[in-house]
């Protein structure tokens, strides 16, 4: 073989080898295992070392046509048949069409003809471009809500969820300890929030049930023109304050980061202190270890007027954080709520009907009241062994 020899990375390490063999330096068993091939295809190699030199070793397919190779005039015609039809296919795509018109061609074939013609390019697969969101300006402008379900206890405890709300101006965090993200653990934590601080303007949160719903609006929904609301929606409606849902972690950055700050030094806070119940821990935050959070993190706002609302001196927060449910009052003035009877009591300055239809508000303490027009009304809970003798005595 005459001219330049070309040869890859493992035929010449086998000719460094062989040339070791061939001073002897190495025996043939040595070589084969260097070479990682067996004893027999080591003599092999050798005999044709000995024989031919170092172009005994570069495989014999080298530089010759392949027998599969696809004919030029062939490959001239797809593409331009490509370029005719199919210039801004992909080329699995474009060879699926190819071959639906009689052309047998294998895609990445095809995709190697495309780039070496220039007519078609690697698509790079970037993350979604995320504008970043400047900061509002003001404290209680926006406030970020968020759960983290995290082994908070370690291995004294199972996994309970950290209700965390990060105002976005200042950074400024509250945050609970509760077993689950769910609808009264919300309630809560914004309760203690608005008598820290007072209402936020608005809440931006993820799209979980607990903050929105899909449901179709009911009969009296549509009627009054009011969109379908969760329990934890309808407290946020009565205090104006706007729910604000986000599609991403990345858009709530602020709370997400909050968690890992809350992962990091609570959980070693609890481990030094061995609280592995939820009540214990609750006090741990509640005791100074937000506050200490807050002066550590916290940051001064742009504007320093203040957007959260105080609380009205005629409102009770009661009312507010409830589970509201409507209900008919039946003939023998009786309203039925989760498998339980309220008799309505004579009233004094207000008038129930059978058929009406009233409100039966549950608070987080687990007290019922029932309204009627906005006005409560007096009512004894009952037994059903009690309401179907009085109903027997009745008929």
């Amino acid at each position: 073989m005459s001219g330049e020899l070309r040869m890859s990375k493992k035929e010449r390490q086998r000719m460094r080898v062989m040339e070791r063999v061939k001073t002897k330096d190495l025996t043939l068993k040595e070589a084969a295992q260097l070479m990682g091939v067996s004893y027999r295809q080591a003599r092999r190699i050798k005999a044709r070392y000995l024989k031919r030199g170092a172009s005994g070793l570069v495989h014999g397919g080298r530089g010759r046509i392949s027998n599969r190779r696809i004919d030029a005039k062939l490959r001239e015609q797809i593409l331009r048949r490509y370029e005719e039809r199919y210039l801004d296919f992909g080329p699995t795509f474009a060879m699926e069409k190819l071959r639906e018109e009689g052309y047998a061609i294998h895609a990445e074939t095809l995709r190697q003809w495309l780039l070496a013609a220039g007519l078609w390019q690697r698509q790079r697969r970037r993350n979604p471009y995320r504008q970043r969101r400047t900061p509002k300006q003001r404290f209680g402008e926006l406030v970020q809500l968020d759960g983290s379900h995290h082994r908070w206890f370690e291995e004294r405890g199972g996994t309970c969820c950290l209700m965390n709300m990060v105002d976005d101006a200042t950074k400024t965090t509250y945050a609970i300890l509760t077993e689950q993200e769910s609808t009264e653990a919300a309630m809560r934590l914004l309760w203690g929030w608005i008598e820290r601080y007072g209402i936020p303007m608005s809440l931006y949160c993820d799209r979980k049930s607990v903050y929105i719903t899909d449901r179709e609006p009911t009969l009296e929904e549509q009627l009054e023109g009011q969109e379908p609301l969760t329990a934890f929606g309808k407290a946020c409606e009565k205090l104006g304050i706007e729910i604000i849902t986000a599609y991403s972690p990345q858009a709530k950055g602020r709370v997400e980061r909050s968690h890992g700050v809350y992962q990091d030094r609570l959980v070693k806070e609890l481990r030094l202190r061995e609280i592995s119940r939820i009540p214990e821990a609750n006090e741990v935050l509640a005791k100074g270890f937000v506050q200490g959070l807050n002066r550590r993190f916290s940051i001064p706002p742009i504007d320093p007027e203040d957007a959260h609302v105080r609380i009205p001196k005629t409102v009770d927060l009661h009312t507010i954080f409830c589970f509201e449910s409507t209900r008919v009052v039946n003939n023998d003035w009786v309203v039925q709520y989760a498998c339980r009877y309220f008799q309505l009591l004579k009233q004094k300055r207000i008038r129930v009907r059978p058929g009406a239809k009233v409100t039966v508000s549950e608070w987080l303490d687990g007290s019922i009241h029932i309204l009627y027009q906005k006005r409560e009304l007096d009512n004894l809970e009952i037994t059903r062994q009690v309401l179907e003798r009085a109903r027997k005595r009745a008929s």
